[in-house]
C-alpha cells in the first residue's frame, strides 16, 4: 500500500467549476470566477476586502511595496519557516530579522519586542502547520509606547498607520481560529497560500485580506492594490471588455501577479465545501493520529486546539522525544521504504546556502533547532482511509522500534 504525503482535491465538484470556465465563461485569465473566489473569502473570512494573486509570495511583495518597504528597512520573521516568507523580504531589498519560536513553532513575541529597531518596517507572524501565533501579545507590543516612539515612518501609508505594520502569514492557516477569531481577520494584512498542497488549493495562488485600521480605507485601497497587480494597470481585461471599457491607464509601476480564472475554479469548487466537509475531515485525522500516538511516551503531539484557538489541520508536527537529527533522518528513511510519504517542515533557513552567506547562524536560534531535529510530519489530505491512517502510525511505530 503506497501512501503519498500530499494529494489535492480534485473531484467532481472540481471538474465541474472547471468545464464550465472553459466552455461558458469565455475567459482564462483573471475574470468572473476569480472575482467568484474574492467574494467566497470575503464571505469565509470575514475580512474587509480580499484579493487574489498568483501566489503567497507574489502577494506579501506586492504589500511590501504598497507600504513602502524598501533598502535599509527590517522586517521582523521567525527563523523556523519556509524561505518564501524571507524572500519576499529580500525582493524588495529590505533586510529579513529572524527571530526564535516557541515549543508550538510560532515566533517568539518576547523575542520580537528585543529584535524591533528604529528600522522596523513590519513583522510577519507564521501560523505554521496551521496553528496561530499569539497576536494578542504582538499587538501589545507593536502599540506599546516604547516602540511606537521608536518607528521611523517614511512614506504616506507608513506615517497613516503610524506603526509597524503586522503582515500574517496565513498560508497554512486559512480556517483556523485564534480566541475566537476567524485567520484573515487577526492583523492588518493576512495572506493564504493556494499552492497544490494547501487544505484548499488553486494550483498555485495566494489570497490577500485587509482589514487595516482608520483611517484607512480598505476599499480604496483594494482597488489600488488590484491595480499594482496588473502591472500597474487600472482596469482588468475583464473590466475593459465591458461596454464602454476600453480605456485604460497606468496608475504606478506594478507587477504583473494576478490569479487567472483556470485557477481560480479549482479552489472556487473546494471553498465552498470547505467549512461543512473538507476541513471536519482533516480534523479527523489529527484526531486519529493523536489517539494513536499519544499512548507512545515518545511521541509529542502537536498543539491544534486549546479553548477558542484551534487550528486549520494543515500540518501534523509529530516530534519524537528524545532523539538527535541524524536518528530522525534514518526513521524517515525506513518509513519511506516502507511506502508511506512523510516530510520535515522545515530546514531552518539558517541551514539553508543562501542565508548561511548571509552571516545568519543556526546557534542564535536554539529552540527553532530543538523543533527541527527530531520532527516528522505526517500525511493530512482529504481522503485518506482509517486503513491508510493506521498503516502510517503502524510504520512509524516500526521506525522509532527501528533506533534500538
Amino acid at each position: 500500500m503506497k501512501i503519498p504525503f500530499s494529494l489535492p482535491v480534485i473531484d467532481a465538484d472540481v471538474v465541474n467549476e472547471m468545464m464550465d470556465t472553459l466552455t461558458n465563461t469565455g475567459w482564462l485569465t483573471t475574470g468572473p470566477k476569480t472575482k467568484a473566489l474574492e467574494a467566497e473569502i470575503k464571505k469565509f473570512t470575514g475580512a474587509k476586502e480580499t484579493l487574489c494573486v498568483n501566489s503567497w509570495t507574489s502577494g506579501a511583495i506586492l504589500i511590501m511595496r504598497w507600504f513602502g518597504i524598501g533598502p535599509g528597512d527590517e522586517v521582523i520573521i521567525p527563523s523556523y519557516t519556509y524561505s518564501a516568507t524571507a524572500l519576499c523580504v529580500m525582493n524588495v531589498g529590505a533586510i529579513p530579522v529572524m527571530v526564535d519560536v516557541k515549543d508550538d513553532f510560532t515566533i517568539d513575541p518576547e523575542k520580537i519586542k528585543l529584535a524591533i529597531t528604529a528600522r522596523t518596517k513590519a513583522i510577519i507572524p507564521v501560523d505554521l502547520g496551521g496553528w496561530p501565533c499569539d497576536y494578542k501579545r504582538i499587538y501589545e507590543i507593536v502599540n506599546s509606547r516604547s516602540v511606537l516612539k521608536q518607528f521611523c515612518p517614511a512614506t504616506e501609508r507608513q506615517k497613516k498607520l503610524n506603526r509597524i505594520l503586522v503582515l500574517a502569514d496565513a498560508a497554512h492557516s486559512l480556517g483556523a481560529y485564534y480566541e475566537g477569531k476567524e485567520t484573515g481577520v487577526l492583523t492588518d494584512i493576512s495572506i493564504f497560500s493556494f499552492h497544490s498542497v494547501k487544505n484548499v488549493t488553486t494550483g498555485e495562488g495566494g489570497g490577500i485580506c485587509l482589514n487595516l485600521p482608520k483611517p484607512f480605507d480598505n476599499a480604496e485601497d483594494v482597488v489600488y492594490l488590484r491595480a499594482l497587480s496588473l502591472n500597474g494597470q487600472n482596469k482588468s481585461a475583464f473590466d475593459k471588455d465591458q461596454i464602454g471599457g476600453w480605456k485604460y491607464d497606468i496608475i504606478d509601476q506594478g507587477m504583473k501577479v494576478n490569479m487567472p480564472d483556470l485557477c481560480a475554479a479549482v479552489g472556487l469548487a473546494q471553498i465552498r465545501k470547505y467549512r461543512s466537509t473538507l476541513l471536519p475531515e482533516r480534523k479527523r485525522i489529527f484526531d486519529f493520529y493523536t489517539a494513536a500516538l499519544s499512548v507512545f511516551d515518545w511521541a509529542i503531539i502537536p498543539t491544534y486546539e486549546m479553548g477558542k484557538t484551534v487550528s486549520s489541520y494543515h500540518l501534523y508536527l509529530l516530534r519524537i522525544k528524545g532523539i538527535n537529527e541524524e536518528q530522525r533522518n534514518h526513521m524517515i528513511d525506513v518509513i519511506s521504504k516502507a511506502n508511506v510519504g512523510v516530510n520535515v517542515h522545515y530546514t531552518p533557513m539558517p541551514l539553508l546556502t543562501l542565508f548561511k552567506n548571509r552571516g545568519y547562524r543556526m546557534a542564535d536560534y536554539p529552540k527553532t533547532f530543538e523543533l527541527y531535529q527530531n520532527e516528522i510530519t505526517l500525511p493530512v489530505y482529504n481522503g485518506l482511509t482509517e486503513e491508510q491512517l493506521k498503516r502510517v502510525v503502524a510504520v512509524v511505530v516500526k521506525a522509532y522500534n527501528s533506533l534500538f
